[in-house]
């Protein structure tokens, strides 16, 4: 099995709001002695860029990452540098984790898996729903279409469960348990994320150590521990970082009451009307419904959100 990460495409887009925010400062009177930025004898401002710092100690899912080793240092510190300053980015996954975050960490502790876990969810997908890979992972967990079934997800033209956060997420969470059982690390879990177990054992049989910090894997495998390490450095220490989503600012859980759907519905625009809904408010509260219609085979039953 192997799931590709794709988070790359979407964290550019910080690149570009970064920069108009910068604009935008530039655009108005700077009081130098109230901001980081400096003025120039012309009083132009000078903006000076500075590298995030470290912390001292850091763990995944308690397990210490090893700083002490000049080149791991250094990995975390190239992904947290490049992350740090995709200031858009970085304030949209804070607002999206409002939302998202609670249920995430909810299903993690309902299947006794570590909370650092989530962590994995924003480095694959940004946290955003509708996130697709080049290769058609897609996603929260950016499950492929051949292994999501493996895993308890149904994938079909009609349903997608990769868009379901609740059983994406018990999903992922089978995944996890396998992969620790396999080479009792959660790094080296999370690192087979990316790679695949199969993937993982190769490069950890023919280097013989199971330690992901001692191992060379394809670049993408060897940058994506250290990503995840970065976005929790990040997140967890934003308002340091100067990255500051105020208290209701954040995105909210969506509230919504359920229904039990046990017979086909040949027209969704038509069950959503005749819940005192829309077509698009249907979609956004059911994104793993692909289709116009839903087929319900005998004794199967679907749970469908719907707006209060």
């Amino acid at each position: 099995m192997k799931i590709k990460t794709r988070a790359f495409v979407y964290l550019l887009a910080g690149i570009t709001i970064g920069a108009v925010s910068v604009i935008g400062i530039a655009s108005k009177k700077i009081d130098p002695s109230t901001t980081a930025v400096e003025m120039s004898p012309e009083g132009r401002p000078q903006y000076k860029w500075h590298a995030p710092g470290l912390p001292a100690s850091i763990d995944f899912c308690g397990e210490s990452v090893p700083l002490d080793k000049w080149e791991v240092k250094e990995k975390l510190d190239r992904e947290v540098l490049v992350n740090s300053y995709l200031h858009g980015t970085q304030l949209f996954i804070l607002k999206l984790s409002g939302r998202y975050f609670p249920i995430i960490e909810e299903r993690l502790r309902a299947n006794n898996m570590p909370d650092d876990l989530k962590y994995v969810c924003v480095a694959e997908s940004a946290l955003q729903q509708n996130a697709w890979s080049g290769v058609g992972a897609a996603s929260f967990w950016q499950f492929m279409k051949d292994t999501g079934p493996a895993y308890g997800l149904e994938i079909n033209d009609e349903v997608d469960e990769r868009f379901h956060v609740v059983k994406a997420t018990d999903a992922a969470c089978k995944y996890f348990k396998a992969a620790y059982e396999k080479f009792g690390s959660w790094t080296a879990a999370a690192a087979s994320y990316n790679c695949g177990m199969a993937g993982y054992m190769k490069q950890a049989d023919f280097q013989q150590s199971n330690n992901y910090y001692e191992l060379i894997f394809p670049e993408e495998t060897n940058r994506y521990v250290f990503r995840i390490l970065a976005f929790k450095h990040l997140l967890t220490n934003a308002r340091k970082f100067g990255m500051i989503v105020e208290p209701g600012e954040e995105y909210k859980p969506l509230k919504y009451r359920t229904v039990t759907v046990d017979k086909t519905i040949v027209n969704l625009t038509e069950f959503a009307k005749a819940n005192n809904t829309t077509y698009k408010m249907l979609k956004i509260y059911n994104p793993w419904l692909r289709d116009h219609k839903l087929t319900v085979k005998g004794g199967k039953t679907y749970e469908i959100q719907l707006p209060m």
